[in-house]
């Protein structure tokens, strides 16, 4: 009786270890699943909505001070054009992207969680520039009826929505009024050499980048000038994907949003390419107005 007894209490202690070792295995695997893959590189990108050489050396210094503040391993990814960065923000695959205001709103209506989180001061007063030639006698926008004409980037907002948008409330209609289809430059600083050039008489594009070109002597002022600068609107900012808690843990959108807003003049390259010696907060909620003139002008449906 003694040695079935024994017997017995041997099995429920093998019995009663193994439960327990299943439940720390169980355990172990859940904390497991839920650990942030530190080891994954945190991605960055940027509309190339200029010259490719400043925007990578500028975004390359953006993803370095980021490192340097957060501990994570940042990385800064070009895109081809605005399309694509939205759909690898769209993917995932990029975590933060500088877009403008258009593409914000493009890439949260995909990544409903995303949240734009910090902008640059004027991006709360944004204009475009309507440019021609300095001899021309273009000097209004019901003028530019009849002439040949270039936005930027379809998708940009600087560049073609929101010139697009004040050129209707002129009353013209840039797909029927101008001499030709209007031309699509994909960035701002091939808008102002096309119009320089004499290839169109008038373009619209970024205020930012324009006062930049002017001031490093990138544009012939003697060629090229202003003849309407756009009421302010809403613009660029950068916006933070929904999968970065998740994939580097919580409090990473805190982190990395505060290194943004520790960004200064000293910080050369990037305030150069950024035309702003700092970033302020921003929300969603300040891209309404974007969002609306898209939709009305069915470049979102």
């Amino acid at each position: 009786m003694k040695k079935w007894l024994s017997i017995l209490v041997l099995a429920m202690l093998v019995f009663s270890l193994a439960a327990c070792g299943q439940k720390d295995e169980k355990k172990s695997e859940g904390k497991k699943e839920s650990t942030p893959k530190t080891d994954e590189v945190f991605k960055i990108g940027a509309i190339p909505d200029q010259n490719a050489a400043d925007l990578d050396k500028g975004m390359t210094a953006t993803a370095k001070y980021l490192s340097e503040k957060t501990g994570l391993k940042v990385e800064f990814v070009p895109s081809v054009d605005y399309s694509a960065l939205v759909t690898a923000f769209q993917r995932g695959e990029i975590h933060m992207a500088w877009f403008g205001g258009l593409t914000s709103v493009q890439a949260r209506n995909l990544v409903p969680d995303a949240e734009s989180i910090v902008q640059r001061p004027r991006d709360a007063e944004f204009h475009s520039v309507f440019i021609t030639q300095a001899n021309s006698n273009i000097t209004k926008l019901a003028d530019l009826k009849g002439k040949s004409f270039t936005f930027g980037s379809e998708s940009s907002t600087s560049g073609h929505l929101m010139p697009r948008y004040y050129l209707t409330e002129a009353g013209i209609n840039p797909d029927r009024d101008f001499d030709g289809k209007p031309n699509y430059s994909g960035s701002h600083d091939a808008t102002y050499k096309l119009v320089e050039s004499g290839a169109f008489k008038a373009g619209a594009l970024n205020e930012a980048v324009w006062q930049a070109a002017v001031k490093e002597g990138k544009v012939d002022g003697n060629k090229v000038k202003v003849f309407y600068t756009t009421p302010a609107y809403y613009d660029y900012n950068w916006t933070i994907n929904s999968n970065v808690e998740e994939v580097f843990g919580k409090g990473t959108k805190k982190k990395v949003k505060d290194a943004l807003l520790s960004i200064t003049s000293e910080q050369t390259d990037i305030a150069n390419l950024f035309q702003t010696d700092q970033f302020v907060e921003t929300k969603n909620a300040n891209y309404k107005k974007i969002e609306k003139v898209a939709r009305d002008l069915k470049i979102i449906k």
